[in-house]
């Protein structure tokens, strides 16, 4: 099928291919009518894609910070890495989409197959948006005019906020589409409404719909002409919908204002504010977020669970209907905010003139269909949706090299990767294609990235279809590279499948999966099973344990882990979906151990830092404790409370007189170790790339696991058991 894309290095525009996205848990799969180009949001994605370095780092100043202190802990080059990797990935655009359900998800509620929606979803041929996104269109609203449905849930919402009563006087500031819907919605509620731009042919449009203006660029004085239009007591209320760096619309927004009047930020302005303005009036500043309650929480946009009515009567998905409502009435009339209909075939000409000085609003981009849908001069309802003649296939070939390899190639390990998120497409995948695999197939939810990563890495083919991949025996390793809570099942389905398997830290989240893991694996002796277990693959880790194999004596070992704050909503710190830090990360640093050792774990213990009313998660600050066989003990201090400028990872150990020191895997120093010499890399080596390519020897050459199994199980059982302890 066909998506927008845009290339956040350039800015250019590109129409791409990609696998129809599969419907998951609560969504809706849509196969889309129209989309509306939102002139505010995706022009500014485009300029910041369009500007140099320099350009992009004056708009983010706090990445800039980051990206430094990165510099400082990780080295330039591998900061550099991650900066190129960000930047390289692309970015699906839009988010105001009208179609046809073609079919619903587990769970899903309120929906059925045929329905026309209106959703956020992006612009592609087909989408799957969770259903607390979407909103049914009543029949007489066209699709032109439903694809305004979000843009206007964006202005309303700053409404409700502001909560203008009838015959109160409001002023809009800035005209583009969401201000002259937030115009006409206001006139809807019965207030007087002033609206505010340099644009005349917009500010025609505002009193089209019952405004009065006024034009700062003509010369007109704003604050007089808003003391007249308030009969000289102040406004009640500014909506401000402009775009702008500029600190005025604020501030004449407060000098505008009656005594505690209400001002909603409703678009982008610069934010540095006079007290004075504010002081004296006793003046309320909110800054209203996007669609309305519900917007950003995954508990309501992610698993569907809507907030009761009673206590939240309007949420995003209700504004939404609101919107719609308008529209079926009258109240709400989009057809002269249209300026220019594209066919989504032209979409990088669309997107050309959002960026050039051609005047526009409202662009439409138009989708095929064999019958269905409407147009708003038409005015008629669907009576059809998409056949199956559109060919919207899960699993489409990108590279030319999709043809059966010959020579080498045919004798090379063919792997498919099921996940294409930022550290398998930055990290796995080229250590993979380095180590000489056959690149074959690379899945994910929604297919852009599998697309992209595709093609980088020369992959045969992108899906969205994972069992059609374990079901391809062209395959013969799966990569697990997914979140957290699917690695499991999906370990187990590509093992049952006859595939070798590589699967990213961690293998589970709980003692029932590992049970089943151990049981298959066992009898699978011919199979290979790895974890991404990389530290004991770095290269001071590989010095290091060959030094510790010719000392006869306990050892202790002691590891510092600096791991960095995680907001405590992140799916990471989610014990059902990422499994907590210590599961999903540490688990790292208790294989590190177990390694050095080279002795099973006998003990452990497990302390977090004392409760706090300022800590509402303590899991991932604590001190680890092992025991080994041998005698010998390890301290991991997992620690996500410190600064960023701070090293992250710090591995000493001490033994028979001597010590070990490795810093960030980059420099590893010794005592006591005569033939060892300082030795410095001039990047960081966590053995990221000497994994795979241990994995691919290993079943290339029928050896056995890099990793023993019993390691494998005994390091992802103590991870558990230690998450357990610190809960």
């Amino acid at each position: 099928m066909k998506q927008v894309l845009q290339d956040l290095k350039d800015g250019s525009t590109e129409l791409a291919e990609v696998p129809q996205p599969g419907v998951g848990r609560r969504e809706l799969l849509i196969n889309t009518y129209t989309t509306l180009v939102s002139a505010g949001t995706e022009r500014m994605l485009v300029e910041f894609g369009r500007g140099n370095w320099v350009q992009k780092a004056r708009q983010q100043p706090d990445k800039v910070r980051m990206v430094l202190e990165k510099m400082r802990t990780d080295g330039v080059a591998a900061t550099m890495d991650a900066v190129r990797s960000k930047l390289d990935q692309p970015l699906a655009l839009g988010y105001c989409n009208v179609g046809t359900v073609a079919e619903v998800g587990e769970g899903v509620a309120g929906f059925s197959v045929g329905d026309r929606v209106a959703s956020n979803g992006k612009h592609a041929e087909t989408v799957a948006v969770p259903q607390n996104l979407c909103a049914r269109v009543p029949d007489n609203v066209s699709d032109d005019a439903a694809a305004f449905t979000v843009l206007g849930a964006i202005g309303l919402q700053g409404i409700r906020l502001a909560n203008p009563t009838l015959g109160e006087c409001v002023v809009v500031t800035g005209l583009g589409l969401i201000g002259l819907l937030t115009v006409q919605m206001l006139r809807a509620q019965g207030c007087r409404v002033l609206g505010i731009d340099l644009d005349p042919e917009r500010l025609a449009l505002a009193e089209r719909f019952g405004a009065e203006v006024v034009n700062p660029g003509a010369g007109e004085d704003v604050l007089a002409r808003a003391e007249a239009f308030s009969r000289g007591r102040g406004v009640d209320a500014v909506l401000i919908t402009a775009s702008t760096r500029s600190n005025e619309p604020v501030s004449q927004a407060a000098q505008m204002c009656r005594k505690r009047g209400r001002i909603v930020l409703v678009g982008v302005t610069g934010l540095e504010l006079s007290r004075a303005d504010f002081y004296e009036k006793e003046l309320s500043f909110q800054v209203s977020c996007s669609y309305g309650p519900g917007r950003y929480d995954p508990d309501y946009e992610e698993r569907g669970q809507d907030y009761p009515v009673g206590f939240v009567r309007w949420t995003e998905q209700r504004n939404f209907e609101a919107v719609l409502d308008l529209m079926a009435s009258g109240a709400l009339d989009v057809e002269p905010l249209i300026s220019h209909r594209f066919a989504i075939d032209d979409a990088a000409n669309a997107y050309e003139l959002l960026a050039s000085d051609e005047p526009s609003l409202g662009i439409l981009l138009e989708y095929p269909r064999e019958t269905g849908g409407v147009g708003s001069p038409a005015g008629r309802a669907p009576t059809g949706a998409y056949t199956e003649t559109d060919a919207r296939a899960r699993t489409v070939p990108i590279n030319a090299k999709g043809a059966a390899p010959t020579g080498e190639e045919a004798s090379a390990v063919r792997v498919a990767f099921l996940g294409a998120g930022n550290y398998a497409g930055r990290v796995l995948m080229p250590a993979f294609q380095e180590a000489g695999a056959a690149m074959h197939t690379v899945v994910s939810h929604g297919g852009v990235s599998a697309t992209h990563y595709g093609k980088k890495f020369d992959f045969q083919h992108a899906s969205t279809d994972v069992q059609e991949t374990l079901a391809d025996e062209a395959v013969d390793a799966v990569v697990v590279a997914t979140r957290h809570d699917a690695h499991a099942g999906q370990v187990l389905e590509a093992l049952r499948a006859g595939k070798h398997v590589f699967c990213e830290k961690p293998l589970c989240l709980t003692h029932e999966e590992l049970a089943e893991i151990e049981q298959e694996i066992n009898a699978r002796p011919n199979q290979r099973l790895m974890v991404g277990f990389n530290r004991r693959f770095a290269h001071h880790v590989v010095r290091a344990k060959a030094l510790l194999a010719r000392v006869d004596a306990p050892k202790s070992v002691i590891i510092t882990v600096n791991a960095g704050a995680i907001p405590a909503d992140h799916w990471t710190q989610d014990p059902a979906v990422g499994g907590g830090r210590i599961i999903g990360e540490a688990c790292h640093f208790i294989d590190l151990a177990r390694h050095l050792v080279d002795a099973p774990i006998v003990t452990h213990q497990a302390f977090p830092l004392g409760s706090h009313p300022g800590l509402e998660i303590t899991e991932d600050k604590a001190t680890i404790q092992l025991g080994f066989a041998d005698g010998s003990q390890a301290t991991i201090h997992y620690l996500a409370n410190g600064h960023k400028g701070f090293p992250k990872e710090r591995v000493e150990v001490f033994a028979a007189g001597r010590i070990l020191q490795l810093d960030n895997f980059r420099r590893l120093r010794g005592w006591g170790w005569p033939n060892l010499r300082r030795s410095r890399l001039w990047r960081q080596d966590k053995g990221n790339r000497a994994t795979p390519a241990q994995f691919l020897e290993a079943v290339r050459r029928q050896w056995p696991d890099p990793i023993p199994r019993e390691e494998l199980i005994e390091v992802s059982r103590t991870a558990i058991e230690v998450a357990e302890r610190l809960r």
